[in-house]
């Protein structure tokens, strides 16, 4: 059964920091890429960032450029996404995807940054 588990979303403060794990299981973790996601209240799904099977090349939306890193860890089957320097606009669930020959999905964890 595939799952991909999302974590570590909470309320923070503006400037702050959090760390989002998704664990996944089910599939050949280390033959997939992997994306973060995130949507908020009224607005599209975007991409916030991804990174190849391999872990060499990552990519990021333009408005967490800087700010953002994906990382991942094969031996362990898990993806990460360190945010720095949130924003109120930062604010969203996020989630964990997939990607190669089938897409899989996470169920999503809230991020709230707000004073």
């Amino acid at each position: 059964q595939v799952q991909l588990v999302e974590s570590g979303g909470g309320l923070v403060q503006p400037g702050g920091s959090l760390r989002l794990s998704c664990a996944a299981s089910g599939f050949t973790f280390s033959s997939y890429g992997m994306r973060w996601y995130r949507q908020a209240p009224g607005k599209e799904r975007e991409l916030v960032a991804r990174i190849s099977s391999g872990g060499r090349t990552t990519n990021y939306a333009d408005s967490v450029k800087g700010r953002f890193t994906i990382s991942r860890d094969n031996a362990k089957n898990m993806v990460y996404l360190q945010m720095n320097s949130l924003k109120p606009e930062d604010t969203a669930v996020y989630y964990c995807n997939a990607w190669s020959v089938y897409v899989y999905w996470g169920q999503g964890t809230q991020v709230t940054v707000s004073s």
